[in-house]
């Protein structure tokens, strides 16, 4: 990846340090090295377990540990993704291979693993201009290279004027989530990863209950969704392996061609399952105009592709790719919003009870309320 989660670099937040001395003292005792120095900063948009790039001696890795203040160990597994990666990168080229795992928190303070780093580009946001200031007047100054510095002028123009390569890179993107949800999970030796019986009740069930644990504000629009969603939960479609959190924020691109991927990022989530759940995730991040121009250029969002191609257009592609019916996909767009909002307010309440000084999450509650909004009116449109 370019940067395994961002397509640069920061320095690391206040109280998200990583004892750079102990790390290198571990690292050395596993992968030699004696005089190797070390050097680590922190990729800045992950929202949930952390990501840092770490410079050993000559080499770059990517390292992943839970976020602070985590208090459940399940949700923020690093030995189990580190094991499903294991597996996964195996025969699942875009996902990235795992290297080291440590679970000896006397060396960062968790348990945490290294990955490969692998190149490539992050589509967030538009084309015009040179440089993006990203977030509120809270991102602290924080910004990003646009999309234009990246691939290039020719490429740029491209994508921003051709609406059927726009279609490819959707395309390419949906055909990818397809690929996955179509390997033989079984033979890939992850047939314990998950219980696919009766997964979209868990999951909507569970979201249900986490949502409330964290509530911190009142959100009736969201809470007429959740009520809705556990009225009448399907069966499951099927069963593969899903990604769970799969958005073109977790997809990195080829420069030189945006229709090839060179990673699907962020596996934490990651388990068998119903796709058409982890389709209705990837639909939850797509936001449309009338979603309000706020949610459309959030600093994450493809606006260049949002703004020309429709959920729906996502979802044919998606049954044109794996041939799933996808007739009640009303049901898992909802759920898919409803999730996003619950990951938000858990992110939030995070904030709220000081685990995390990141400013980027002080208005997550402001979201979470929209979100709600976006659900109601979807099932009262009766349309994604």
């Amino acid at each position: 990846m370019s940067d395994n989660a961002s397509t640069e670099t920061r320095p690391i937040r206040t109280g998200e340090e990583i004892d750079e001395r102990h790390l290198a003292e571990y690292l050395r005792s596993k992968m030699g090295g004696a005089d190797d120095t070390i050097n680590v900063a922190q990729f800045p948009a992950g929202s949930s377990n952390l990501t840092y790039l770490v410079s050993f001696g000559s080499n770059e890795y990517v390292l992943r540990r839970p976020p602070f203040g985590n208090t459940v160990k399940t949700a923020h597994d690093m030995r189990r993704e580190f094991d499903v990666l294991s597996k996964l990168s195996a025969v699942y080229p875009p996902a990235p291979r795992p290297i080291i795992f440590c679970a000896d928190e006397n060396v960062i303070g968790s348990e945490f693993y290294l990955m490969e780093r692998r190149c490539g580009l992050i589509i967030r946001g538009s084309l015009s201009g040179s440089r993006e200031r990203v977030g509120s007047s809270d991102d602290r100054g924080q910004s990003q290279y646009r999309l234009r510095e990246r691939v290039g002028a020719s490429g740029a123009d491209a994508i921003e004027s051709s609406r059927e390569y726009q279609l490819n890179v959707c395309q390419s993107f949906i055909r990818n989530l397809s690929d996955l949800h179509a390997l033989d999970y079984k033979a890939a030796g992850l047939g314990d990863l998950g219980h696919p019986e009766g997964y979209p009740r868990r999951q909507v069930e569970g979201w249900t209950k986490r949502y409330f644990a964290a509530k911190t504000n009142e959100h009736p629009e969201l809470e007429a969704a959740i009520e809705w969603l556990n009225k009448d939960i399907p069966k499951e479609s099927g069963a593969s392996i899903v990604h769970n959190d799969y958005k073109f924020d977790n997809v990195m691109l080829d420069p030189n061609d945006l229709t090839q991927i060179t990673a699907v990022l962020d596996w934490e989530m990651v388990t068998v399952g119903d796709p058409l759940m982890d389709l209705g995730t990837t639909l939850g991040y797509w936001m449309s105009a009338d979603a309000g121009e706020e949610l459309m250029r959030m600093p994450f969002n493809p606006y260049v592709l949002m703004k020309n191609v429709s959920r729906q257009q996502l979802a044919d592609m998606y049954a044109e790719t794996s041939g799933r019916d996808v007739s009640n996909i009303l049901f898992y767009y909802v759920f898919g919003t409803f999730k996003i909002a619950v990951i938000a307010q858990q992110i939030y309440a995070r904030f709220v009870n000081g685990f995390t000084k990141d400013a980027r999450f002080a208005h997550f509650d402001s979201f979470v309320g929209k979100l709600g909004e976006i659900a109601v009116r979807a099932i009262d449109s009766d349309r994604i």
